[in-house]
């Protein structure tokens, strides 16, 4: 066998191999997800109504925040990252429940972006919560300061998208907030929590003044402004 038919024969005998675990772990989480769907669907429930389960469950993982304390946290803020995994389930089904029903609107949409904006407000209100309650007024400060600043990521986006068409500059949107929320809940054993809030306080930041300098250079005398098409609501 020449060198060329080996490194071939070799190709195809492992590196699919790797690519085949990757695939099925994929495949196996698709089916899953779609098994979710095809059950709410012959409930024929509201996609609005799971958009505002979602956000009940992310109370709930506020709340398991909020009684934390110098005892109990590691075990309040496990529970509370598994909570807000089964909210994010709630967030990924909604609006492929509303395409397989043909229940798609436009204020659905509006709906599910006003609600998740609740949900970002009350994780962090719950932070806030369980950081005053241990007189870590920091941390108190930092919470706020972060639940402020995710809100003006959407803001910003939203209101620049009403003039210019498109901005989707910037990396901390919705799904990165939440994936280091659960991460800091699920492993503040070691103080996950507190470098969390950092990275989301100086990430945002970064992202709220680069949507900020994008709009300033797309509004600019004698730029083209696209104009902007009605679409919906932007997710973060």
């Amino acid at each position: 066998m020449s060198t060329a038919q080996w490194s071939h024969h070799h190709d195809a005998g492992e590196h699919p191999t790797n690519k085949t675990w990757t695939s099925a772990f994929g495949r196996a989480c698709g089916v899953l997800l779609q098994a979710i769907v095809n059950g709410l669907a012959l409930t024929r429930i509201s996609p609005n109504v799971l958009t505002f389960i979602g956000l009940i469950i992310n109370t709930a993982a506020a709340v398991l925040f909020g009684f934390g304390n110098e005892h109990n946290y590691v075990r309040m803020f496990f529970y509370a990252g598994l909570v807000i995994i089964g909210a994010g389930i709630f967030d990924m089904v909604d609006g492929r429940v509303a395409r397989q029903t043909d229940q798609v609107t436009v204020f659905g949409a509006f709906f599910d972006s006003v609600i998740d904006r609740y949900s970002d407000v009350v994780l962090f209100f719950g932070l806030l919560v369980f950081y005053a309650r241990g007189n870590r007024l920091f941390y108190v400060f930092l919470a706020a300061f972060v639940m402020v600043t995710s809100l003006m990521v959407s803001y910003t986006r939203a209101r620049a998208e009403a003039l210019i068409g498109k901005c989707k500059v910037g990396f901390m949107e919705r799904p990165e907030r939440i994936v280091l929320i659960i991460l800091g809940a699920l492993f503040n054993r070691w103080g996950v929590m507190a470098p969390v809030l950092w990275v989301l306080a100086v990430l945002s930041t970064i992202t709220v003044i680069h949507r900020i300098r994008y709009t300033w250079a797309m509004t600019r005398p004698g730029m083209a402004v696209q104009a902007p098409a009605p679409s919906a609501p932007p997710q973060a």
